[in-house]
């Protein structure tokens, strides 16, 4: 049995649902919303390429170290991004959230925070997760602010770690949240998702 089984997770509208071929579509919409391929320091694929990253995210799944949702509104069915457990360790109870993009008009909104809401309690409630980790790109700083805005400690650096989409290479920020700090970090994350929205 694998350690991350398929399930899907609804809140505030929000729906995380396994990532499979019939998102196609719509993560070519979503990420066409900000031409999103063109940031450097992201993974989003180019339009061309959607249905490859659907099928790599598969092969990873199937080898049990990814698992991807797409992010949809619950009422429309609407993709807006994706995001995904990655780098899973079951031995020790540990799983990274990563591969994140979401369409540029629904950035800065409750989507994110709902996203991580959901994945960090599955994580820790029902996963049993002793840890959560992140990863990011040392340019990516709006990156680095979110995940710090959530309460993560930051790890270290990884220097030259990995390749950019444009050949360069990156120097990766690591972040962790265990197990103890995961209810202040609930608290926190609930009450900016109970305040009002514009």
């Amino acid at each position: 049995m694998a350690f991350v089984e398929p399930v899907t997770l609804t809140q505030n509208g929000i729906t995380l649902s396994p990532l499979s071929l019939v998102h196609e579509d719509g993560l070519r919409q979503a990420a066409a919303d900000g031409e999103l391929w063109n940031i450097r320091v992201t993974s989003v694929p180019e339009p061309e390429n959607t249905r490859q990253y659907i099928e790599d995210a598969l092969a990873m799944r199937e080898a049990g170290n990814r698992f991807a949702f797409a992010v949809t509104e619950t009422g429309t069915g609407k993709v807006l991004g994706c995001t995904s457990y990655h780098d899973i360790i079951p031995a020790v109870k540990r799983v990274e959230i990563g591969y994140t993009w979401y369409a540029k008009s629904v950035q800065r909104t409750h989507v994110n925070s709902t996203c991580k809401m959901l994945l960090l309690t599955h994580a820790f409630d029902t996963l049993g997760c002793h840890v959560v980790g992140w990863r990011t790109d040392n340019f990516n700083f709006a990156s680095q602010a979110a995940i710090e805005r959530l309460g993560a400690k930051k790890d270290g650096i990884i220097r030259g770690h990995a390749l950019r989409r444009d050949g360069t290479i990156r120097d990766t920020v690591m972040y962790s949240l265990r197990a103890g700090e995961w209810p202040e970090v609930r608290a926190q994350l609930q009450y900016l998702l109970d305040k009002p929205r514009p």
